[in-house]
C-alpha cells in the first residue's frame, strides 16, 4: 500500500504520577508487517496502543502514522482499532448498530463484506446487551475492519472466542492481510503470536525487551528440553543438565547440550527404567517468561533484530 512506515514511535514515554507507563520507547513497524505485541500485565502495551491512535498524548516522544499525526490517520480512516474494552452501543441491534457506523467513514468497506467476514450473519437481529463474550467481539472486529483501514491495531482479539471461531478469526485476518495491510496484535496466546506474527515484540516495564522472529527469540532460552517417564530424583548430575523438574510422573530436563544428555540417560545405570522419551525445543512461553521474569534493572536478554 505504502512504502512508509505504518507506525513509528520516538522516545515515547508516558508516566502516571511515579508510575512510568511507557519508557523512552523507540519502534519502527514497516507497512505490511504483523506484528504481534506481548508482554505481562502492566508493561505498556495499552498505553502504547492508545497513543498510537490517538487517545493518549505522550509526556514526551512522538507518534507517527503512516507519517501522519494519529488524530489525522484516524480522521483518514487509516487506522482500525479492536479494543478489549470497547463498549457496544446499548441495546441496539447489531444490523442497526452496524448501518449506523458504516455511514460515518470516508472510504468504508461494503457493509455486506464487513458482515462476512466478521461472520456476523446468524446475528445480525440480535441485541448488543444480549450478546456473548465471543459474539461481541467478532461485532468489535467489524467496527475496526469498516473503515477499510491500512492500520489494523487489535487488543486481546480473540479473547472469548472459543478454538474453532479463534481459527476462523485468524483466517480472515490472513486473507485481510494479504492485501498489504499492517496490524499489531496484543495476546495472552502465545501460540498466536508465534503462528500467525512476522514479527514479536516483548514490553516489561514499559520497555522494550526483545524484538524478532518466534524463532529468534525462543534461541534466548536455548537448549533443548528432555522429557520422560522414570524415576524420581534429581537428574542434574547427568552431563548436559541445566535443572530438572517433576511434574506428576513425568520429568523434564532442561539441557544446554541434548545430544550429551541423551547419550548418558541411554546408556546410564537407569536406561531399563526410562520410557517415553520426548525431546522438544523451547517455546515461545519459555522465552517470553526467561524476558519478563528478569530481576528489576538488569536486561532481560539483548534485543534481537531479525
Amino acid at each position: 500500500m505504502t512504502n512508509e512506515a505504518a507506525i513509528t514511535l520516538t522516545g515515547l514515554t508516558k508516566t502516571y504520577g511515579s508510575l512510568t507507563a511507557v519508557d523512552n520507547l523507540d519502534l519502527e513497524v514497516p507497512a505490511g508487517q504483523i506484528l504481534a505485541l506481548l508482554g505481562p500485565n502492566g508493561a505498556g502495551k495499552s498505553t502504547a496502543t492508545e497513543m498510537i491512535l490517538g487517545l493518549t498524548k505522550p509526556d514526551a516522544g512522538t507518534v507517527r502514522v503512516f507519517g501522519n499525526d494519529p488524530t489525522t490517520a484516524v480522521r483518514r480512516g487509516d487506522t482500525g482499532a479492536m479494543l478489549q474494552n470497547g463498549t457496544l452501543l446499548w441495546d441496539s441491534s447489531v444490523a442497526r448498530l452496524l448501518r449506523m457506523m458504516h455511514g460515518l467513514h470516508v472510504h468504508p468497506l461494503p457493509l455486506e463484506e464487513v458482515i462476512e467476514r466478521a461472520d456476523l450473519g446468524s446475528i445480525l437481529r440480535s441485541n448488543t446487551n444480549r450478546l456473548s463474550g465471543g459474539q461481541a467481539q467478532r461485532v468489535r472486529f467489524a467496527l475496526a475492519i469498516m473503515a477499510d483501514p491500512k492500520l489494523l491495531l487489535l487488543d486481546e482479539p480473540t479473547v472469548g472466542m472459543d478454538v474453532d471461531a479463534r481459527r476462523r478469526f485468524w483466517a480472515t485476518m490472513n486473507e485481510l492481510t494479504a492485501s498489504g495491510r499492517t496490524v499489531v496484535f496484543a495476546t495472552h496466546y502465545l501460540d498466536e503470536a508465534d503462528e500467525f506474527a512476522d514479527r514479536i515484540v516483548v514490553l516489561n516495564r514499559g520497555r522494550l525487551a526483545v524484538d524478532g522472529t518466534g524463532a529468534e527469540i525462543k534461541r534466548i532460552v536455548g537448549g533443548r528440553q528432555v522429557s520422560f517417564i522414570g524415576p524420581d530424583r534429581d537428574w542434574t548430575d547427568v552431563p548436559g543438565v541445566v535443572t530438572s523438574e517433576r511434574h506428576a510422573d513425568r520429568t523434564i530436563l532442561h539441557c544446554a547440550d541434548a545430544d550429551a544428555t541423551l547419550r548418558a540417560l541411554f546408556t546410564g545405570p537407569d536406561a531399563d527404567s526410562i520410557r517415553d522419551l520426548e525431546v522438544n525445543a523451547p517455546s515461545l512461553e519459555d522465552a517470553f517468561l526467561s524476558v519478563v521474569t528478569a530481576a528489576p534493572g538488569q536486561p532481560s536478554a539483548a534485543p534481537v533484530v531479525g
